[in-house]
């Protein structure tokens, strides 16, 4: 999936530091994502993956450094962006009262490529009821949705912010089973952070380790495992790099 990296990345962060207070949050870090490829960003809680993630989407001004999203500056150039853009969020938000067909006609007056057919079907696929309130929806139920309207406007990027966070195994599953579903044919660049290390393992094909703010990995799955020869999961790779237990929810 990463055959095309002399095109221009997808995300290109160079120097970047954000402090918040007297504590650094992310410290001086520099990546590029190439298009096509699926980067796992992995680090305990207060790594700065969330902080990291905010600054792409243009949502936090760093205080050094820059960030390109798209080819635009993420913070200057942030909505055309995000036109490119599909973001789901750790803890989705929406209005409690409002059903997915409801949000879907509400997504579709933000993109012009939005394609309602598209959306339809991924919903119904996945068996979730159109008609009920947001709200009273379960958690797992509520990330599928997230992903069906993220995926609406056939975005060149796709944010994941710990997407599986709160969710049992099998709603993990899911999850990432749909995911993968959806990656096959599109080409979508994918930016995942994570605690679930084994589904990451299954998907990404890029790895960046936050320790501390501070960019500890950045290289590919496949150069990655070659380097840890002696262990046989993500999980103890990450231990052996960072010295910590990943935390699952």
């Amino acid at each position: 999936m990463i055959e095309s990296v002399r095109e221009e990345p997808v995300v290109a962060i160079d120097g970047l530091t954000v402090r918040y207070g007297r504590k650094t949050a992310v410290d001086n870090v520099s990546l590029r994502i190439p298009p096509g490829s699926v980067y796992a960003l992995l680090g305990r809680n207060g790594a700065g993956k969330s902080t990291l993630v905010r600054c792409i989407l243009g949502q936090r001004r760093p205080n050094a450094g820059r960030v390109s999203l798209l080819g635009h500056d993420a913070w200057r150039g942030r909505r055309q962006a995000m036109l490119g853009t599909g973001v789901v969020a750790e803890d989705p938000d929406a209005s409690p009262a409002s059903t997915p067909a409801e949000l879907a006609r509400f997504c579709a007056r933000l993109y012009p490529r939005w394609d309602h057919a598209q959306v339809e079907e991924r919903l119904g696929r996945i068996g979730i009821p159109q008609g009920l309130p947001f709200g009273s929806l379960s958690k797992g139920q509520k990330k599928l949705v997230a992903l069906a309207l993220a995926l609406g406007h056939t975005p060149r990027l796709l944010v994941l912010d710990d997407p599986t966070l709160g969710l049992d195994v099998p709603g993990r599953r899911t999850f990432f089973e749909e995911l993968v579903g959806e990656l096959a044919d599109r080409g979508t660049t994918v930016l995942l952070t994570t605690h679930d290390l084994a589904s990451a393992e299954g998907v990404a094909d890029c790895v960046g380790i936050l320790v501390d703010g501070r960019l500890v990995v950045d290289e590919t799955m496949e150069s990655l495992k070659a380097r840890h020869t002696a262990l046989p999961a993500l999980e103890e790779i990450f231990l052996a790099v960072t010295g910590q237990r990943s935390e699952v929810a």
